[in-house]
């Protein structure tokens, strides 16, 4: 292991690695990821696939436009196929209030060129033909929204940048962080420790505890909740392709695997704060009834796992990204909400440019992590699952 490094991450999941990678591209190679278990394992393994811009705010609409024009062009970047599959996402609307909100949304999202629209029940039963319409009185609908495998897309960062020079440590976990005189002087860990004069908190359910290591001296909200995720065996191939969401359902959304043909999805039962993620039967009773609401041939077919998982959540459901201003060269990119890996490759580019050039054209002030001392919460983003 290096005992020296001009930067170091703290969190192997695909935040972390995006941020590094895209460091590293910059020219900023010098770079050690910590991971205190296997990349990936904390929530990026145990999301739901979805990439949208379906959001109702200026900030993650333009975020998350940028992202997947990334999500595009992927594959050929980090030369591993993130199966980046663009078979949309179709949110089911059941009373008027609701169908009002979505068609403020969307002419928000077709202002900043994203292609949603708003389509009749009979339109969601041509891209979803199992799908259960009663009650349906419309549907928001946006083709280029999809999927990825988080899987492959973080082995593909992951090995991107190493190629570019960094270096990751699995297992290896971040103890505390020497800070003397406002300025970072060391990260310890459980193998020893790595002198550097920049820590980049990308850790997620754990941030707090990294911001309490470096005496982070602005309250930053972020707490870890158990959400749950189940999978079926296969089905027949392209019978749920885009994302299906159903808020008037508990928040349901269910998709069906690119290439292994399982349904996977969730709903919005959580559990927390906890670090625990045991998985529960109430969920699985729970999220089979709502799968076989909205699509009722699979109340036939038989769950092959269920799984838990965090989502890094703060008040206003958006994410803390920035500079604490306090501590000099000490970044936070963590808190959220269940958005990190459809937001991944866009939050690597901005922080990234951030750090090197100071600046960035993204958004970033959105997630301004000094918003809660100050009281100005975000509207609520949109969370499934």
């Amino acid at each position: 292991m290096k005992s020296e490094a001009k930067t170091v991450i703290i969190g192997g999941g695909i935040i972390g690695l995006s941020i590094a990678y895209n460091l590293a591209k910059l020219s900023e190679s010098d770079v050690v990821v910590l991971e205190k278990g296997y990349l990936g394992n904390g929530s990026t393994f145990r999301c739901g696939t979805g990439i949208r811009q379906q959001f109702g705010d200026e900030a993650n609409i333009r975020m998350m436009k940028r992202s997947v024009e990334i999500w595009e062009g992927l594959k050929e970047e980090l030369g591993h196929d993130v199966e980046f599959t663009q078979s949309g996402y179709l949110f089911l609307l059941y009373d008027e209030e609701e169908l009002e909100s979505f068609k403020k949304n969307v002419r928000l999202q077709n202002k900043f060129g994203v292609p949603s629209r708003i389509i009749t029940p009979e339109e969601a039963r041509e891209i979803v033909p199992l799908l259960n319409t009663d009650g349906v009185i419309g549907a928001a609908w946006n083709h280029t929204d999809g999927k990825a495998n988080p899987f492959k897309a973080v082995f593909a960062y992951a090995e991107a940048a190493k190629r570019l020079g960094v270096e990751i440590y699995e297992y290896t976990e971040a103890k505390g962080i020497k800070v003397e005189n406002g300025g970072i002087k060391a990260v310890v860990t459980n193998r020893g420790e790595i002198k550097t004069g920049r820590v980049i908190n990308a850790a997620n359910a754990w941030a707090s505890k990294i911001n309490e290591m470096a005496g982070v001296p602005v309250d930053i909200p972020i707490h870890p909740y158990k959400h749950q995720g189940v999978k079926t065996e296969p089905i027949k191939p392209g019978q749920i392709e885009p994302m299906v969401v159903s808020f008037k359902h508990g928040g349901v959304y269910l998709t069906q695997e690119a290439n292994q043909g399982g349904v996977i999805g969730g709903y919005g039962l959580k559990y927390g704060p906890t670090y625990d993620i045991t998985p529960t039967y109430e969920f699985l009773r729970g999220v089979s009834y709502r799968f076989a609401r909205i699509i009722p041939a699979l109340k036939y077919v038989n769950v092959i796992r269920i799984w838990g998982g965090f989502y890094a959540e703060t008040p206003d459901g958006n994410a803390t990204i920035g500079r604490i201003n306090e501590i000099d060269e000490f970044y936070i990119a963590a808190g959220f909400s269940g958005h990190g890996f459809m937001l991944a490759p866009v939050v690597g580019e901005a922080l990234a440019e951030l750090i090197v050039d100071g600046k960035t054209n993204k958004p970033l002030d959105f997630y301004d992590p000094y918003r809660f001392e100050r009281g100005e919460l975000r509207g609520k983003a949109i969370q499934m699952g």
